[in-house]
């Protein structure tokens, strides 16, 4: 096996397992509810990402240059962040924020477009703060 893929796969590893412990958080927040799955593509866009970094950087976080590097931060803070306070804030009922509504669950029905979007945002600040490093 190439230096390259062997670097690459070590080095994406936490960021994989990162993600399926926010899956299994999540799904154990949602109790296997109908939104799962969908609440699953924002990680999966930031898995993708970071192994196009690795793989744009020959198996190195920094050797394509600064762009998709904080372009990846830039995405994965939003994203991740939001998407886990939510659910946190689910899960516990923070200062009663879901105690009064209808139908509290459907929070995750369009949570995967909003934490997309602030990682879409995020991705262009960090790619454009790439540009000066």
């Amino acid at each position: 096996m190439d230096n390259a893929i062997k670097y690459t796969l070590w080095r994406l590893l936490p960021v994989v397992l990162v993600a399926i412990a926010a899956a299994a958080w999540f799904n154990d927040v949602q109790q296997g509810g109908p939104y799962v799955l969908r609440n699953l593509v924002p990680l999966a866009i930031m898995v993708l990402l970071a192994a196009l970094v690795l793989h744009r950087g020959g198996g190195r976080w920094s050797g394509s240059g600064g762009r998709l590097p904080l372009g990846l931060v830039g995405y994965a803070i939003p994203a991740l962040g939001l998407a886990l306070y939510l659910h946190y804030a689910y899960a516990i009922n923070l200062n009663g924020m879901f105690t009064d509504a209808a139908h509290p669950e459907r929070l995750f029905q369009y949570l995967p477009i909003y934490t997309s979007g602030a990682g879409g945002i995020g991705f262009a600040i960090g790619w454009i703060a790439g540009r000066n490093v």
